[in-house]
């Protein structure tokens, strides 16, 4: 709903009003069983879909990151909004916890990704599956269920707890999941041109689209979901689009990360490099071993 807000705000500081309807996906209503097991694609998104499809609402707000990769021939992603720093943080009520110490922590996520990622660089770290939205997960934590809390900067710092994080995960190690930190408008094929071009001249910011375009086109490929535990981040410097982007087996034991560096005017060309590089340097037999697991 905050994303929601954000974009109805950032509409109306333009003169364009709108009407926000709210609905509940899968992923909300099912808390007690992990993402993976819930379905691979469409557990935050389907139920929007499904509006777009019978033209109950125009667009559908998304986090850029659950998103599937592949959207069908009759949707479309019409505008990114301004990326927010993408990185992974770890918050806590007790401001002692520092994971580099080695010392026994017990940290809750929900992401196959970020798991397997603390198994690689952080062996000594106890993971527990932890759902719900971030006011949710705090409580569980404040009731004992953790004693902190992986997630993405973007939302704890939208809903003003910077307070709480005690670690900023090193962006090198701890890559993002594609799209992380950006606010997506998925709409129907058939919305009105006009609509589409106000939205985008509103809301959309070239940067951020640009980037994700690569991320996404890599993860299309991949044919990547939620609990598919592959990461990428594009980022542009100078006059060139650098992206990092990797896979990691479900135990944390085989990852293959490679970078490259491309043109910002072609990311899509970019990415479907990176997925073909990534493949071919052992990528896709991890990428067998984690479907047959899931």
């Amino acid at each position: 709903m905050w994303q929601t807000n954000y974009v109805a705000n950032q509409l109306e500081s333009q003169g364009i009003k709108s009407e926000i309807i709210q609905f509940e996906t899968k992923g909300d209503k099912i808390l007690d069983v992990s993402i993976s097991k819930i379905g691979r694609k469409g557990v935050f998104t389907l139920e929007l879909e499904n509006k777009l499809r019978a033209g109950e609402i125009d667009i559908a707000i998304h986090s850029a990151k659950d998103l599937q990769s592949n959207l069908g021939k009759d949707l479309q992603i019409i505008a990114f909004c301004k990326r927010e720093d993408p990185n992974d943080v770890i918050v806590s009520t007790n401001p002692n916890i520092d994971i580099e110490k080695g010392t026994r922590v017990k940290i809750g996520t929900s992401s196959t990704r970020r798991v397997a990622l603390f198994k690689n660089y952080y062996p000594h770290v106890e993971l527990t599956d932890i759902r719900g939205n971030l006011q949710t997960r705090i409580s569980k934590m404040e009731q004992g269920a953790c004693d902190a809390l992986a997630l993405a900067y973007a939302g704890v710092h939208r809903l003003g707890y910077d307070e709480i994080i005690v670690n900023q995960l090193d962006l090198e190690k701890f890559v993002p999941a594609v799209g992380q930190g950006s606010i997506a408008l998925e709409a129907s094929t058939s919305l009105s041109d006009d609509k589409r071009e106000l939205l985008r001249m509103t809301v959309n910011d070239i940067s951020a689209e640009t980037c994700i375009k690569a991320e996404r086109a890599f993860l299309k490929r991949l044919e990547g979901g939620c609990s598919i535990p592959v990461f990428g981040l594009a980022q542009i410097s100078q006059a060139s689009l650098l992206f990092r982007a990797g896979i990691i087996s479900l135990d944390g034991r085989k990852k293959i990360q490679l970078e490259k560096t491309g043109n910002p005017d072609s990311p899509e060309e970019l990415g479907l490099q990176m997925a073909e590089d990534l493949l071919q340097s052992g990528g896709e037999q991890i990428l067998n071993e984690i479907k047959k697991k899931l």
